[in-house]
């Protein structure tokens, strides 16, 4: 068998073409008809130095929330997969979203309102200590789980590729699955005290579209920094704690002096409470100075803490 006599593919004419071109040799048009009388549309495109640039992605295009997106399903597998595994193998199951605001109103209500003898803005205390809980779990909530997801998801991180950004975005959905609950339970304590909440219940998803933005935010940069300090783990529940007394949940702004107030409300966390109680049970409206201020404070925490989570992204899988 001679050389001519092995037949060649298009594949190799192809790559022998795409060789000689690199080397500069030129195939006679009379050789290439011959060689490759059947494609010749396919050599005729061939660009005349195919090459590819590789760039590191920047600015908003360093987020990439377009693959995001595209890994929605396994956002919300994750989600489910949370809410499933919660509250796995105990006794009274889903009870305990029920039972938690209560017992925590109930506690404020005995500390704050009895025992302290705090203002409550014209409300039956129990009522205003949970309203307050109810939006600072969603806050609480939404930090302790973003802040702690990698580290609880580390076989997945070292082992499947997926945008990081899916794992602490799976803890909303969780959150508002809570948040929900919670409302229902806050509906029929209004029925019952005869409490009609008015025209600034519209402005609630404000108020929580602020919380989200803090804790979010402080809850990427949190996140991405326990995998190399595991410091951070210990040091969030001194921080909530500490930071729940700062804030309008167990006691109105009201309680307050006057001359602390400035010094107060620099917790952004503080008026964007505040006003949540005042859209659900018509208290004292917040000061819009302030508000102003945590919004935009939300804003700040949230974009700083996404660029700072992908930035230090990269090692993820080497350090966790």
């Amino acid at each position: 068998m001679t050389l001519a006599d092995v037949p060649i593919s298009d594949e190799s004419l192809l790559e022998a073409a795409q060789v000689n071109e690199a080397a500069g040799v030129r195939t006679a048009p009379s050789e290439a008809a011959e060689a490759a009388p059947a494609m010749p549309e396919l050599v005729a495109e061939l660009p005349p130095n195919p090459e590819l640039v590789i760039r590191p992605s920047s600015g908003w295009a360093a987020l990439n929330l377009k693959e995001v997106w595209h890994f929605s399903d396994l956002l919300f597998t994750l989600a489910s997969r949370d809410l499933k595994l919660r509250y796995k193998q105990t006794a009274l199951g889903v009870i305990w979203v029920v039972l938690q605001p209560l017992m925590a109103a109930g506690i404020f209500t005995l500390v704050f309102g009895l025992v302290a003898k705090l203002p409550s803005d014209g409300m039956p205390y129990f009522l205003f200590a949970f309203a307050g809980q109810l939006g600072w779990n969603l806050f609480s909530n939404t930090l302790s789980k973003s802040s702690g997801c990698l580290v609880g998801n580390a076989h997945l991180i070292s082992k499947v590729f997926f945008p990081r950004l899916i794992l602490p975005l799976s803890s909303i959905p969780s959150c508002f699955v809570d948040f929900g609950v919670s409302v229902v339970m806050l509906a029929a304590m209004l029925v019952w005290y005869r409490v009609m909440p008015g025209w600034q219940v519209v402005l609630l998803p404000l108020w929580m579209g602020i919380l989200l933005g803090i804790s979010m935010g402080i809850g990427l940069i949190s996140s991405a920094l326990s995998v190399n300090y595991r410091d951070v783990q210990y040091m969030l529940p001194v921080f909530m704690q500490m930071l729940l007394y700062a804030s309008p949940v167990a006691y109105g702004v009201s309680a307050v002096p006057e001359r602390l107030r400035v010094f107060y409300y620099l917790n952004p966390v503080s008026p964007a409470l505040e006003g949540f109680r005042w859209s659900l049970l018509n208290t004292a409206m917040p000061d819009w100075r302030f508000v102003g201020y945590s919004a935009g404070a939300s804003v700040v925490l949230m974009v700083s803490g996404a660029f700072a989570f992908k930035r230090m992204e990269r090692r993820f899988a080497d350090v966790i």
